[in-house]
């Protein structure tokens, strides 16, 4: 019997509002019980949440590139509660003195680490992030409000009360965790619950993500879109460039750290064939400028070479087998490009000059920049925080994969023994 029952939205919000009080008196131990609770219920039901998950499958075209995102695996599940349990290994981001004073007056003055409070969560056809997003609120000391798509509800659902059978299970109350309905209106009614919760992080493509910022009352942190890029650069090792452009393109193509566009030095178009060579047996369509496609011609299948390449297909985030190759004249001409086509998440160069890499470093403007690596990196498994709440492609609060700290805010706390202000 589901524990859900409620599809009045606002409803759901004030109850997660209410149940911040509980959350507020739990220890540190306390939350890792329930933690561990759910990573152990994530394997145990394995199968319940799998035949939900197919059941969403089943209402999507499989040529969809969101399909991927939706599809949930064993071998998935048992990486979700593997981060269920490195987020159990962390430290507790709460309570942390981040400074301390003492003024000439005696009085005592600390800044200290607190919880955000009520976080609500925008996000598309990807099951994964309810349990990723509820166990680093929970863990961080915030309630949580999943307002998912209609694609993943089945899962989503399944996973909530999975997740609110094992907070009931440790007597934790369950309200910390809410899953609002899957139709535009409960996205409306979240995004303006002003007085209700403290922030919302809209997860999925850009229209989403603009539709939040457009028309939201309460604060948001902007992640997800992805228009990635790798730079080849006059001093860069063909080699490396190979395995990494292959990688941070086919790993898994429907993320938002997936590459977009390879900027190629016009004096190394002789490396393209080989650079592209996996990209070919995986059968990646190519949008490639003139010098580009002449490089290519010969040596990658014609069928997926597509010549003609402009400035609508630098803006397109592929999330698919499909990617740009433009030629670029100079190191300064690739960050300009970038600077200006790119959403400010993930860029690399492939150089053997420390010179170029450090300029790349210091003048490209996103909120990972990697110098002889895939994009694919971007994640926060493996930045080492366990998990991820999203990529942060904004400057305000936080930037680039969100953890736990990021989803703690401060307050001071002054202590005195009855002084008074003179001045």
């Amino acid at each position: 019997m589901s524990l859900y029952s409620s599809n009045d939205t606002l409803q759901l919000v004030r109850n997660g509002h209410a149940a911040m009080s509980a959350l507020n008196v739990l220890t540190a131990a306390d939350i890792d019980l329930a933690l561990r609770a759910l990573s152990i219920s994530v394997i145990a039901n394995s199968k319940k949440i799998l035949r939900a998950n197919q059941s969403d499958l089943e209402k999507m075209d499989p040529t969809d590139f969101r399909y991927d995102r939706l599809r949930l695996t064993k071998e998935r599940l048992a990486d979700i509660s593997k981060a269920i349990s490195s987020v159990v290994m962390l430290p507790s981001p709460l309570g942390h003195i981040l400074s301390w004073d003492v003024r000439d007056n005696g009085m005592v003055i600390r800044r200290v680490s607190v919880p955000l409070g009520v976080i609500g969560i925008v996000y598309e056809a990807r099951p994964n992030v309810t349990l990723d997003v509820f166990s680093l609120c929970f863990k961080s000391g915030n309630v949580c409000l999943l307002k998912g798509s209609k694609d993943a509800y089945a899962t989503n659902r399944m996973i909530v009360d999975l997740i609110r059978e094992a907070l009931s299970s440790v007597h934790f109350d369950p309200n910390v965790v809410q899953l609002l309905p899957p139709d535009h209106e409960a996205t409306n009614d979240l995004i303006t619950a002003d007085g209700l919760v403290d922030m919302v992080i809209p997860r999925g493509g850009s229209r989403l993500i603009q539709y939040v910022r457009a028309h939201a009352s309460v604060p948001v942190i902007e992640t997800g879109a992805g228009i990635c890029h790798i730079y080849f650069d006059e001093a860069g090792d063909a080699g490396i460039a190979r395995a990494v452009v292959d990688n941070a393109k086919t790993r898994r193509v429907s993320v938002c750290n997936a590459l977009d566009t390879l900027l190629i030095h016009k004096n190394k178009l002789g490396d393209l064939p080989e650079i592209c060579q996996l990209l070919a047996e995986s059968k990646v369509r190519l949008h490639v400028d003139s010098n580009a496609c002449e490089a290519l011609k010969g040596y990658y299948p014609a069928e997926l070479l597509q010549g003609g390449a402009v400035e609508q297909d630098a803006h397109t985030e592929y999330l698919g087998y499909a990617m740009n190759v433009f030629t670029v004249g100079s190191l300064k001409e690739a960050v300009v490009h970038i600077n200006t086509i790119g959403s400010k998440h993930s860029e690399s160069i492939i150089t053997e000059d420390a010179v170029a890499a450090d300029y790349f470093q210091r003048e490209v403007d996103a909120a990972c920049v990697y110098v002889n690596l895939p994009t694919s990196f971007t994640d926060g498994g493996q930045f080492g925080l366990g998990a991820e709440i999203g990529i942060s492609t904004q400057k305000m609060h936080a930037r680039g994969p969100m953890g736990l700290e990021a989803l703690t805010t401060y307050k001071w706390l002054i202590n005195g023994t009855g002084q008074i202000r003179s001045k």
